[in-house]
Order: C-alpha cells, then sequence, then structure tokens
C-alpha cells in the first residue's frame, strides 16, 4: 500500500476518492462520503488477503507517476509519466453535477506511443461484496443490492477473475475517456457525462469559486489549495463539513488508534468560520453555521461532539474484521463511539462559533439565540463537570482545563452578544458566572511552582490545548502565565521540532501505544509564539508545517516525524484550518469580522479579571 502522503483528492462535493502516485483509485465510498466504500483498498492488510477494490489506470510498465499537480485552482489532478515507450498523462477528476457520483479519467498521450494497463475491481460494502458484472452496449454494469455503477469507454473490456481489465495503447496527441457512474440499483441509469465537457465544466467550476478567495498574503498558494481542499470536504446538501475523508488511517503504524473522521465535529466550528469567513467565503460559513444551529437544536442536555453529515446522531461504532487495515493497523473502525462522550468544551465551542457568526454579520434568527441560551442555561448547571476533553480520552473523566475555559469563553460570548446586540438575557448573572469560572481555573488549573496552566486540576501535566489561552481571550497574550504556558507547552511538548497533544505515557487516555505530533497543535503554537511577540519564531515553524504537506498540498492529522512520514486520516479539515488561520494570523489578516480573543474585549469593555 501507497504512504498516506501519496495520495490526492478527488471529490464532487458529496463523495470524494483518494488516488495515489501509482494511478490507482483506493478510497471511494458512493454515493456519499459516509456510504460503504467500493474501492477499500486503502484499508488492505499487506499481504493483501482481502481484495478490498480499486481501480488503476497507468502505464503497463508500471511505478509512481513522474510528477503530479492539480490544475491550476482546481481538483482536477494530472499524474504524468515518462516511459521509456514515450510520456503519458492521465487527468482524474469528480464532476460536481450533484444528481450522480461520477469519477473521470482521461489516459491523453503525450509523447511516442506508451502502453496502458485499466484494472477495475469494484468491491461494495468495504471490499465485502462482489457484484455481478455484464456488459450492456457500450456499458459494463456492475450490481450488488442497493448499489450500482456503470463504467464507459471506447477500449475493450474483458473480465479476468474477478476484475475488469484492459490493455491498449496510446499514442500522442489521442485522448482515451474513461466514465464511472454510480446510481442507486432501483433508479434508472443517469446519463452519463461527457468526459471532456465534463472536465471543462469541472475546471471552470473550481475557478469560479476560487475566485472568491480575498487572501492575498505571502501564502495565498497555500491558503488556495487548503481552501480547495476543505470545500471539497463539504458536503453541498447540508452545509455540513466533515473532518477527514477518511476512516481507521491510524495514528500510529500498527497500533490500535483507527477513527472514522467522516463526521462533522462541533468543535472545529469556530477554526472553520474564522477560516471561511477570513477568506471571502461567506456562502460556505453560512451554510455551515445553518448547519450547526439545525444539528445542535433540542435539548442541550443531548447535545454530541459529533453529527453525521445531515446532522443525524446515531453513529453506532463497529468493527470491519475481514480488513487488515492499513500496513497491518487493527482494528477498521465504522462509526464513531465518542459521539457519546461528555465534551464539556463543546457547549463553550458552539456559543464562541455563533457569536463570531453574529459578529461578522451573518444573518441570524430568533431560533440562533433561542438555542444558545438553551445552551448557556445547560452550562451554567454543569460546567463544574468532569468530562473527556477535546481529545475525546477513553480513559477517565477528569476536570480538563481547556474544557473550563471553554465553558468561561461560552459565557463570555453571551455576554458580549447581549451587549454588543442588544437581546435579551441575565446579564448580570452570566458575567458573575464568567467570573466565578475564571477564578476556578486561575486558582485551580494554574500552578505557580511553574508558571503554567495543567492540563487538569491537580495534575503536573500539559496539553496543547492550553496554547489556546490567549487565542480565545481568557487572558491576554502579555500575560505572564499565558507566556509562561506557551513556554511550558513548548518545552514539554515539542517532539522534533513540532507538538503533541499531550503525553499518552501521562495521561489515560484509554489506549495503549503512542502517536505522532498533532499537526493542528502545532499550527497552535506557531498562533500562540505570534500572541507573545516572537514572530520570527512563529513564521520559522510555520514554514515547516507547510513543508509537511504533500506535492498536491495534502495534510493528514499527525505527523510521525521519526519516520518522516504523514499519519492519520487525510486530508484532515483541522490540519488545512490551522494551516489557513495561521497564514491569515501572520500575514497581518486579522479582520474586524474575524478578530478574536483579547482584541474583542478591548473593543467591548468586557474584560476578564
Amino acid at each position: 500500500m501507497a504512504p498516506i502522503e501519496d495520495y490526492a483528492l478527488l471529490g464532487d462535493l458529496q463523495t470524494a476518492a483518494l488516488v495515489s502516485r501509482f494511478g490507482s483509485i483506493d478510497w471511494l465510498c458512493l454515493p456519499r462520503f459516509d456510504s460503504p466504500a467500493c474501492f477499500a483498498a486503502l484499508l488492505e492488510d499487506d499481504d493483501h488477503e482481502t481484495d478490498a477494490g480499486s481501480w488503476l489506470l497507468a502505464p503497463a510498465a508500471g511505478g509512481a507517476a513522474t510528477r503530479r499537480h492539480y490544475r491550476d485552482d482546481s481538483l482536477v489532478l494530472e499524474s504524468v509519466w515518462e516511459t521509456a515507450d514515450g510520456t503519458v498523462r492521465l487527468i482524474d477528476f469528480m464532476p460536481p453535477r450533484g444528481i450522480a457520483a461520477d469519477v473521470v479519467r482521461i489516459v491523453e498521450g503525450v509523447r511516442g506511443r506508451v502502453p496502458v494497463r485499466m484494472n477495475l475491481k469494484l468491491r461494495f460494502d468495504y471490499g465485502h461484496v462482489v457484484p455481478w458484472v455484464r456488459r450492456r452496449g457500450d456499458d459494463l454494469t456492475a450490481i450488488a443490492g442497493p448499489d450500482a455503477v456503470w463504467l464507459r469507454t471506447p477500449v475493450a473490456l474483458r473480465g479476468q477473475g474477478m476484475a475488469t481489465v484492459a490493455e491498449f495503447e496510446v499514442a500522442a496527441g489521442q485522448r482515451i475517456p474513461f466514465v464511472l457512474t454510480y446510481q442507486l440499483s432501483h433508479l434508472s441509469r443517469p446519463d452519463p457525462v461527457d468526459a471532456e465537457k465534463a472536465l471543462e465544466e469541472t475546471a471552470r467550476y473550481w475557478a469560479q469559486w476560487m475566485s472568491r478567495c480575498s487572501y492575498t498574503g505571502r501564502w495565498r498558494p497555500e491558503v488556495q489549495r487548503s481552501l480547495l481542499l476543505l470545500k471539497a470536504l463539504t458536503y453541498e446538501p447540508t452545509g455540513g463539513i466533515m473532518a477527514a475523508a477518511t476512516t481507521s488511517l491510524p495514528e500510529q503504524i500498527g497500533g490500535p488508534r483507527n477513527w472514522d473522521y467522516r463526521y462533522c465535529w462541533l468543535r472545529d466550528a469556530t477554526f472553520t468560520l474564522q477560516a471561511l469567513l477570513g477568506t471571502g467565503f461567506v456562502e460556505e460559513a453560512q451554510a455551515w453555521r445553518e448547519w450547526l444551529v439545525r444539528a445542535v437544536a433540542g435539548d442541550p442536555a443531548d447535545l454530541q461532539i459529533m453529527y453525521g453529515l445531515d446532522g443525524r446522531r446515531r453513529l453506532p461504532e463497529f468493527e470491519l474484521d475481514w480488513l487488515g487495515g492499513y500496513e497491518n493497523s487493527q482494528p477498521v473502525r465504522v462509526g464513531n463511539a465518542a459521539a457519546a462522550q461528555f465534551q464539556l468544551d463543546v457547549w463553550g465551542e458552539i456559543l464562541d462559533g455563533l457569536h463570531l457568526a453574529r459578529e461578522a454579520g451573518m444573518e441570524a434568527d430568533d431560533t440562533a439565540w433561542d438555542v444558545q441560551r438553551a445552551l448557556l442555561d445547560y452550562l451554567e448547571g454543569h460546567w463544574r463537570d468532569a468530562d473527556s476533553s477535546l481529545w475525546e480520552v477513553r480513559g477517565p473523566r477528569r476536570q480538563f482545563v481547556h474544557s473550563k475555559i471553554m465553558a468561561w469563553a461560552g459565557v463570555d460570548r453571551a455576554v458580549r452578544t447581549v451587549v454588543n446586540h442588544h437581546l435579551d438575557g441575565p446579564v448580570d448573572r452570566w458575567r458573575a458566572l464568567r467570573d466565578e469560572i475564571h477564578r476556578d481555573v486561575c486558582t485551580n488549573g494554574y500552578d505557580a511552582d511553574r508558571n503554567t496552566f495543567t492540563q487538569s486540576y491537580g495534575a503536573p501535566d500539559l496539553d496543547a490545548a492550553l496554547l489556546l489561552i490567549g487565542r480565545v481571550g481568557f487572558l491576554p497574550w502579555e500575560d505572564p502565565r499565558v507566556i509562561g504556558t506557551v513556554e511550558a507547552v513548548r518545552a514539554e511538548l515539542c517532539h522534533h521540532g513540532f507538538v503533541l497533544r499531550y503525553h499518552p505515557q501521562k495521561t489515560d487516555d484509554g489506549l495503549p501505544g503512542g502517536e505522532g505530533v498533532f499537526l493542528a497543535c502545532s499550527f497552535w503554537l506557531a498562533d500562540a509564539l505570534a500572541g507573545i511577540g516572537r514572530t520570527d519564531e512563529a513564521t520559522e515553524l510555520f514554514e515547516r508545517l507547510l513543508a509537511l504537506r504533500n506535492d498536491v498540498g495534502l495534510l493528514s492529522e499527525e505527523y510521525d516525524a521519526a519516520a518522516h512520514r504523514q499519519i492519520g486520516n487525510t486530508p484532515q479539515a483541522f490540519s488545512l484550518v490551522g494551516l489557513i488561520n495561521t497564514a491569515r494570523h501572520l500575514s497581518g489578516h486579522r479582520t474586524a469580522t474575524s478578530a478574536r480573543g483579547h482584541e474583542q474585549h478591548v473593543q467591548t469593555h468586557e474584560r476578564p479579571d
């Protein structure tokens, strides 16, 4: 199996595919991001005992592409092979037409005459179901249960074993299309797309979308690519933005920390809104905010930390025991049991995100404020409760400091919403609650001897989330306690110059083994260094983080600094959002609509103690 960083992303705003440097699509869920995969070779074991499905299209001589890139500001991927027989280009994309899911692949001869091989292995239900395949006119049809796929191409196809294969040659100037289309099997076959026309329309769609980008800073190409990938993780029918396109890519090769990230995490709301609003994508921010309000509507006591793309609550976790896992990393999981955890910080994250949207001038209705007030009522009665923290530890609940700080932030945003927007609310009671939480954290979550806040009350361990203290405005950046915390986290949690979430050996998170450095936390350190006035050091760290991206700009969740490879699910929205926001901060693009933390307290004269 290819390294995680060897994959590029295709997407149509309803699902996504991962294509390796070898021309193989090894991951594709149809028809949605969270549907069972029909290509799941990404999660096969090294012995390939299970044929989980893939689609190879590449020179018959084999080998990785000589070079590849996305065409301009788009998700049209071009991979080029220089071979002894000549040069061939493979153009891969997914047209965002909405009515059906399509994968279009065009083989183009550039020089000479190159033998090309195709090997299509469709396996529905994560490699568990082999479809019935037959030829009908110009189409190859594959059906199994609820799923149906059609492949259209002028190339002669034949069956070989349990696969469909083809061998052909492509000459200079020749273009040969392959169009794979999915539909539910009980529905009529959708009209096939014309490959060349779809290519033009897809490139134009992405170019027009990117033309709205307002970021003009030093790292414009890197920010634009990250925005395109973030958009590709958006489920357009609802506006939900999922954490990553994959499940069960390991946080430690061979270890059990393998999770399904094809869902929407509430805590991503504020960071994502900040990234979108700060770069000019107000419509996407509005859609994400509306998804957020719909998802959390109801009894605040029933709030979950994550939801499905459509806002559904039930995300039962189970294991696919027929898959050996990426590089033998087991188990392979679908669903996420962490949805049932109590994570106190989420209440604050939602309130912060909705406040940010309101400050940005996004249209709001009475429902949004009613939801916020209900969340505040719950927070008022439960902010002292122990929780599982933003890191979703599967060990004992604790009094996590970051969780308390986000509870403070939620109440603080409510106070400032009343002050700034003249809405109804018991503002004096909320001010008193805000001050009480602040005193409690400073008393119980701060180690005066070491001049640092700690991961939880009564414990000396550190947590990278403490880097956000200045960013959320709990204390100003220049406060010695903030500076001391940044220095302590940098000294104790940095590994090969990047940041661990916490020390797994010291924090009982209920799981064996360790993990890599967490890329979002490393972006937080860059922000914190800039916040305390060390801009040169922040910029140097940011440049090193940019160098971790693969050749087409993808970042996974974590990085194995010793093995020099990406690990964890990919592409990871939290990492991409971190890149975008840090680039903005270092470029001086703190706009009035996205300013946060201490700046906001100054503007509204609402200071913490």
